[in-house]
């Protein structure tokens, strides 16, 4: 470990030099252009002044790809400090707590952002490159200019309303993601979430609708009912292959067309469904009492609601990382997914990690609905949402099953979906946007597959090289 200066005071003076080099800065240059070469100069302090505290500092692979992506993570969260920031205050104060934000970002990653971390990201940003080009390459083909398309997009993406609605359909994304994940640590393909969400949605609609309790005592009760059918669908398939050796990737699929048929059965005017306007049933509307208030977007100068749920799904994401990486459930979780024969020798339960590992993913597939239910639609119709958990098993491969990555892919493909359309005002198929969708999944699994064996043989070098050491101390 390399620095001059005590940690505290070496992220003071990078923050400090960030932030005072923004201001002025900004006299004279964009406002983002000045936030960046201020985060920039107070990368360059912590280089300077704060060190790296990682085993492998001082190695060539730590100045190739660790302080780039150090560097290149730090501005983009400085920026994104500041977008947001000057959305409610003018723009000096904004970008001055943009590179106060980003500059203290860019000590504690270079400090800290370990090796296999970084490959991660850099991983991810070369997928992202090469999906973005395929699609250029696509647009060219058919005769359509790429950067203006990209550039329309963009703007219209970027408005206020559509941001609303990349946050409220990216809430529902990261919770179908997380269930998928959660079995993916397991080392099991919950392809379910599907028709565990939709059923869960119908059953606890009908439950929301059928009684006006207490404010806070209704909600709960309703998202109580959805996560209890969710958990308890998805307990089949575990229960299933734990008892007779069901492959759960065969019944989860079976299950889902179970699920549908359950749900046409009872989304009937003779059982649970009434008429909901024209050519439309679903479940009786839930009283008021039941909703969950939305946030106003009028800080950012949108006319829309961010869907109340959100916060749930932050902590659900909080959750689940607590979950895997702080407590023993989660060490033998973890455990059993890397290896079952070797869990099971060192004690483990593994025919009880899968059915509550199934339980939890299924819990979590419950709450998907959540957001649009209480916070939009409040009944379940023939046009409630569809599909959400076969784009959570897409959205779950790109974060790579961690929650800040699920979050990360869940809001890139949600924005994805909504700049897209704008493209048919344009002439232009809005289908564009699932060509980069599906090109980036298929090169981030392929890409950062590569990425890990060679970290793998990395590591093993490095040591080999520890081990060099010891004999030649040794002797």
């Amino acid at each position: 470990m390399t620095k001059s200066l005590p940690t505290p005071a070496g992220f003071a003076a990078a923050a400090g030099a960030g932030v005072v080099l923004t201001v002025l800065l900004d006299m004279a240059l964009l406002a983002p252009a000045a936030l960046a070469i201020g985060v920039v100069a107070a990368f360059a302090v912590a280089v300077l002044f704060v060190g790296s505290s990682t085993a492998d500092a001082d190695s060539g692979i730590h100045r190739a790809v660790v302080a780039p992506v150090a560097l290149v993570l730090a501005v983009l969260v400085g920026l994104f400090t500041g977008l947001v920031a000057d959305l409610w205050l003018i723009e000096p104060v904004a970008y001055a707590i943009g590179a106060l934000v980003g500059g203290t970002a860019s000590a504690a990653l270079y400090r800290g952002l370990a090796t296999q971390l970084a490959l991660a990201f850099a991983a991810v940003a070369a997928a992202g490159a090469l999906a973005l080009g395929i699609t250029a390459l696509v647009l060219y083909v058919t005769g359509v200019d790429p950067l203006s398309t990209f550039a329309r997009m963009t703007d219209y993406g970027t408005q206020p309303n559509s941001l609303v609605t990349v946050v409220n359909t990216g809430t529902t994304y990261y919770l179908s993601a997380v269930a998928v994940a959660v079995g993916f640590r397991m080392n099991l393909f919950n392809i379910g979430v599907d028709g565990q969400y939709r059923l869960a949605a119908l059953l606890a609609a009908a439950v929301g609708g059928a009684f006006v309790l207490p404010p806070g005592l209704h909600q709960l009760v309703i998202i109580l009912v959805a996560v209890a059918v969710g958990g308890f669908w998805a307990g089949i398939a575990g229960w299933l292959k734990v008892t007779r050796g069901v492959s759960e990737v065969i019944s989860t699929i079976m299950l889902n067309a179970i699920a549908t048929g359950v749900t046409a059965y009872l989304l009937n005017t003779n059982r649970l469904a009434v008429e909901i306007g024209t050519n439309n049933i679903g479940t009786r509307p839930i009283a008021e009492s039941g909703w969950v208030p939305g946030i106003p977007g009028g800080f950012m100068g949108a006319g829309r609601e961010i869907f109340g749920l959100t916060l749930l799904a932050v902590a659900v994401g909080v959750g689940y990382w607590w979950l895997l990486n702080r407590t023993r459930f989660g060490f033998e979780l973890r455990a059993t997914g890397q290896s079952a024969t070797a869990a099971q020798a060192s004690g483990v339960n593994v025919k009880k990690m899968v059915v509550v590992s199934m339980v939890i993913s299924g819990m979590v597939a419950g709450l998907v609905g959540m957001p649009q239910l209480l916070g939009a639609s409040h009944y379940y119709a023939l046009d409630f949402p569809v599909g959400l958990g076969f784009t959570g098993i897409a959205i779950a491969l790109l974060g790579r099953n961690h929650p800040v990555g699920i979050a990360a892919a869940a809001l890139f493909w949600s924005f994805l979906n909504q700049s897209s359309q704008i493209l048919d005002i344009d002439g232009i198929p809005k289908e564009i946007a699932v060509v980069t969708q599906a090109t980036m999944v298929l090169t981030i699994v392929v890409v950062y597959e590569l990425v890990h064996r060679w970290g793998r043989r990395y590591q093993q070098r490095q040591v080999g090289r520890e081990l060099g050491r010891e004999r030649v101390a040794a002797s």
